[in-house]
């Protein structure tokens, strides 16, 4: 037997939440639908029962997935909570991040460290001024790295240029320098989608900090 439902009810539904704008079908909307079916339907052919229990756990799905996104969005927000005030405590701390200029530190040094591809013979850090003035020159010897430098004598305060020279024999060894950054403030939008922590040498996200001290 072919079961004959009238959609009368259905599409004055559907102009409904086309006026109102909505494209998603919500509890309410799943509701009005099922019970619009219900008043529709012809008494002396209703709905097959195994229709009825397929709407029901449809409509059970549509209401565990509701409630499921409720809770993941309160954990979302807990979570945000936990991570602002995580980096609000590193305020007042120094960072080593990856940058080829060095600030001075919360101990007034400009301190870093040079990381090598392969073990060089020989490896000389100059600090250079903005107008390109070396005003220190470290030879920091041989090895695999990470290699440390710190320097206390610029009395500006101004960024300097950290500039490495690696040699292996006659060969250049590629090289990348860190360097240990004071964080002054951490910026965090509502949403805590794009914290950022305040330094000197501009905006770091959190997950940029290899190292605090």
């Amino acid at each position: 037997m072919t079961t004959t439902i009238d959609t009368s009810g259905l599409t004055a539904l559907n102009a409904t939440t086309k006026a109102t704008g909505s494209a998603a079908l919500d509890q309410n909307s799943f509701l009005k639908l099922m019970t619009t079916q219900l008043n529709a339907q012809d008494p002396f052919n209703p709905m097959d029962n195994s229709q009825m229990v397929a709407q029901m756990a449809q409509f059970s799905s549509v209401a565990g997935i509701t409630e499921m996104n409720a809770s993941l969005k309160a954990i979302a927000a807990q979570l945000d909570t936990t991570r602002v005030a995580d980096a609000a405590g590193w305020i007042g701390k120094s960072a080593l991040v990856a940058a080829d200029f060095v600030n001075k530190g919360t101990t007034g040094t400009y301190s870093g460290q040079i990381n090598l591809d392969t073990k060089a013979d020989s490896v000389i850090v100059d600090l250079l001024d903005k107008n390109g003035l070396i005003l220190n020159t470290q030879d920091l010897g041989g090895g695999t790295g990470p290699m440390p430098f710190h320097w206390d004598g610029n009395t500006t305060g101004d960024a300097l240029r950290v500039r490495v020279t690696a040699k292996s024999g006659t060969t250049t060894v590629a090289t990348t320098t860190n360097v240990w950054t004071p964080i002054t403030a951490v910026q965090s939008p509502g949403s805590g989608t794009s914290q950022r922590l305040v330094t000197p040498n501009g905006l770091i996200a959190p997950s940029a900090a290899i190292s605090l001290s």
